[in-house]
């Protein structure tokens, strides 16, 4: 058997990752994959956009309880019989992400759209009331209005 050499870029491990293997292993419940966000505010909306190759729109659920967003799923892998990995780095099991919103979005009115793996969903802001302008007037000394002081 010939050993390959270790090549240290693509065989290392990032710390975030290695911490989360090491405190999973001692976790009696199954670990959740980190699924990375992407999360912006346009002038009507609060935009959350994740990348999740391979899932179907069907396997992901996105719950908005109170002022916190979760999105959920399964990565499902593809298991041949025979089949004998090298390297298996693709994750597959349960993701879960949850944040808090701001107020001032409208959750009720939430779409989410999935195409080619992106999941993009939409939060319109709250629509704002005008802002009122009330023209102040200037009282003679002379006047009475009527109401006691």
């Amino acid at each position: 058997m010939t050993l390959m050499p270790r090549d240290p870029f693509t065989d290392t491990v990032p710390l975030r990752q290695a911490m989360n293997w090491l405190l999973d292993e001692g976790s009696p419940q199954p670990a959740r994959h980190w699924l990375p966000l992407d999360v912006y505010e346009t002038a009507a909306a609060l935009v959350v956009r994740a990348a999740l190759p391979g899932v179907k729109p069907d396997q992901v659920d996105i719950a908005i309880d109170g002022d916190t967003l979760t999105i959920s799923g399964e990565y499902k892998a593809e298991e041949e019989a025979g089949t004998q990995y090298h390297r298996r780095e693709l994750y597959a099991g349960a993701f879960e992400r949850a944040l808090r919103l701001p107020d001032r979005f409208e959750s009720e009115r939430s779409v989410a759209d999935f195409e080619n793996g992106i999941l993009t969903l939409t939060i319109p802001k709250v629509e704002q009331a005008e802002v009122r302008h009330i023209k102040v007037q200037a009282r003679t000394a002379g006047a009475v209005d009527g109401a006691a002081r």
